[in-house]
Parts: structure tokens; sequence; C-alpha cells
């Protein structure tokens, strides 16, 4: 790993008449009492009127944004979020999982509807999951917390390298980017906790045991949901389980801050998540958005849910069947913003492929076989522009969606009758 510079100088997407320097680097307080969104200083800050492809740094402390966002933040007109056409609707299934502990046709209802949700869009919220609500709130105000303390505490985090395992960072990838993304993030691996639990930041001084606990909970759940996911595929109910080898999780903390033109930006634009599956906890700001029917769709937050949505990876063990949802997170003009997602992946050396069973004439191959760490390398290589991961992995010859007979012959449990309302 490189070690962190801490005093080479961070160039600025901005213009002098964009910006407010304030005398220290916690940021102005606003009528609210909440800090405003800011860029992360060196010692030396170099202000250019002109290079807008500079390194702009979106760290929450430093330079206090009044009126506009800096130019290097402002997508062509043709990739804006459109924010007067996004739909608000009941439109993201909201799965029970109170009725996986029982048997018989409440069970197979619950199943029956997480594979609905796989199949048409990659993406549900989820109840009654077991993660205990005073652990979700504990989670919510640590990372908060994080955010918003003295920014000396956390600047020694900060890093642009994409595979260390613990990093503070701004935008998605700003090495590659052309125009930056409102979003700071802390990231870090979580499994095995015992690897990784103290490099995680010492501060605040209730992280590590407030974020370990989340993990561990957050990680029992998705276990579930991997044997219940194998299931509705009509597999075994520990397939998913073994082909992701050893497993991995990371953990993000995205902290979006206010945004006084959340019309010309994003908080992340449309991608999938290069992972396997995605569980992701929300304060109560809206944000997420999910492609459904070619129309952008916000994902309400719901107090103590989760959004489950389909990475990847199991896009490709599914052999297409289910969809690796595609999402965004646009910004808020009055309040920022926390995310938390846990991203469940296979080990590194975990060998991906199409599950045989799925692999039939109605539903030929559709992707070759690769190991998760060429494709995640090749995922941080490409960033969210262009051409999408999944297409680099792809059977050339097959064009056309799976049919909804390719799914294992085992599904014939879900009767009509079984199907939820």
């Amino acid at each position: 790993m490189l070690p962190l510079s801490t005093d080479r100088n961070i160039l600025l997407a901005v213009t002098t008449a964009e910006l407010t320097i304030p005398e220290t680097s916690r940021g102005l307080e606003q009528p609210d009492g909440e800090a405003s969104a800011t860029l992360s200083t060196t010692k030396e800050m170099i202000r250019s009127d002109h290079d807008v492809r500079s390194h702009g740094r979106l760290i929450s402390n430093g330079i206090n944004y009044r009126q506009n966002i800096p130019d290097g933040y402002i997508r062509p007109p043709s990739e804006r979020p459109r924010l007067n056409e996004v739909v608000f609707s009941d439109s993201i299934p909201l799965v029970d999982l109170e009725d996986l502990n029982g048997s018989g046709s409440s069970r197979h209802k619950v199943i029956h509807k997480i594979r609905h949700a796989c199949q048409q869009h990659g993406i549900f919220q989820i109840v009654n999951h077991g993660v205990h609500e005073k652990v979700i709130q504990k989670m919510l105000d640590v990372a908060r917390e994080f955010f918003t303390m003295p920014a000396e505490n956390r600047a020694l985090l900060y890093s642009e390298d994409p595979f260390r395992v613990v990093r503070l960072s701004t935008s998605f990838n700003i090495q590659k980017e052309n125009v930056f993304n409102w979003r700071d993030y802390l990231r870090h691996h979580c499994h095995p906790l015992e690897d990784y639990i103290d490099s995680w930041p010492a501060n605040p001084a209730t992280y590590r045991e407030v974020a370990s606990k989340y993990c561990t909970e957050v990680r029992a759940l998705i276990l579930k949901l991997l044997s219940v996911i194998s299931e509705s595929l009509g597999l075994e109910p520990d397939f998913l389980n073994k082909a992701l080898g050893k497993h991995g999780q990371h953990m993000a903390i995205n902290y979006y801050p206010r945004c006084p033109n959340p019309e010309l930006t994003y908080g992340l634009p449309s991608h999938t998540d290069p992972n396997a599956l995605t569980v992701l906890l929300q304060d109560q700001i809206s944000g997420l958005q999910s492609l459904m029917n070619g129309r952008w769709v916000a994902v309400p937050p719901i107090p103590n849910a989760f959004v489950v949505n389909i990475g990847d990876q199991l896009q490709v063990l599914s052999n297409g069947i289910y969809k690796s949802a595609i999402h965004r997170a646009i910004v808020n003009p009055s309040e920022s913003r926390i995310s938390i997602p846990t991203f469940y992946c296979p080990s590194p050396d975990a060998m991906i492929e199409p599950a045989d069973l799925l692999i039939n004439p109605d539903n030929p191959v559709r992707y070759r076989k690769f190991t998760y760490q060429e494709y995640y390398h090749n995922f941080w290589s490409e960033g969210l522009y262009g051409k999408t991961c999944l297409d680099y992995f792809t059977v050339d010859d097959i064009s056309s969606p799976p049919k909804d007979e390719a799914i294992g012959n085992n599904l014939d449990v879900f009767t009509l009758q079984d199907a939820p309302a």
C-alpha cells in the first residue's frame, strides 16, 4: 500500500468567485447549524479559474459553497438527473422476512416475491430482517458523527487507491473522472472481522464497537438472503454460499452534503454494483433511485428497513435470470444524507460462472468464467461511465433475455395460489 502524502498540493476545481474560505477547517455554520458542503484542503491550496478537471475534494472541511457548485461537478445537459421526471410510487417491492421462519405456503410466498423482484428489477426492501433497531440507529449516529467531527481527526485516512482496505475518499474514482460526484465516503473491509477491525477509524471512539456489531448482524442477514435467493432459483440452499468461495464483506458510509444545485450533479450516477449482493441502510433523507421500465423510481426510506439489490456476480451466477440493479443517488438542497451499503462479495480467487442447472436450451450460457479479482480490477479501471463491466464478460453471440422457463425445475413448489397478491 502506498503511504498517504499529507503535504502535496490539492488542486481545486473551483473559481475564486464560487468559494469562501473560513478561518478554520471545520466549515461555516449555516442557520440550521449544519456544516456546509465543502472541499478538503491542505496547507497550500491552488485555486484555478480554468482548470475544471483538477482534483476537487468534497470532504466536509475548508470551503463553503453559498450559491453554486463548482464547475467540476456540473454535468453536461444531456447527463443531468432531470429530477422532474422521477417517479414516486410503491413499485419497489417490500418483503416481510418474518414468514421465512415458518414453513409451507407462507414461506413460499416470501421466496416467490423475492424471485419476482430479482427477475424484474434486481431490487427490493426488507423488514423484520433480524438486525436489531438499536444496532441500526447506533450505526447511523456514529456514521454522521464521523463526517461532522473535526477534519484533522480523519485526514490521515484519505486515499485515492481503490484497493486499500480502509480509506476515506470522495466522488467515485477521481483519477478516472472528468466530472466529479457530490459525495464523500469511508470504505473498509469487514470480513473476517478480526483481520480488519484494528485498521478501522479510531475516531469516533465508539466506531469500532458499533460498526463491528452492525457488520456481524448484517452478515448473518446476508447469509440468510443468499440461501433464500438460491432456493428461489431452484438451486440447493447452499449454492451461492459455496459459489462465493471464502466470501468478502465491505462496508461504506456515503455522505452526501447538501447541494445548492442538485439538478446539475449526482451523488453517484447510474451504475450497477460489482459484488454479489448489496444490503443498504438509508437515513430518512430520500436520494436513492432505481431504473425500472425505463424510468427512475425513488426508493423511499423506511425506518429500520434495508434495501437489497442484486449485484453483477449474482447476475452471472444466475446466468442472467436475475438482474443487477441499475441505480443512482441524487443530492438534496437543504439536508445532507447518509447511506451505509454493505457489499457482499466473492473472495478474490473465487471462480465465477453461471450455475450448470441454469444453462439449458432456453437459456444458453451467457457469461464466460472469471475470477472475482479479475472482475473487480476491471470495474475500478473503467469507473461508472461508458461500457458496463458485465459487457466484458458476456458471451458474444447471446443477446436475447432468458425466458422464465430457464429457471431450475425445483420451482414447482410455487403454485399459483402461493403467489403473493
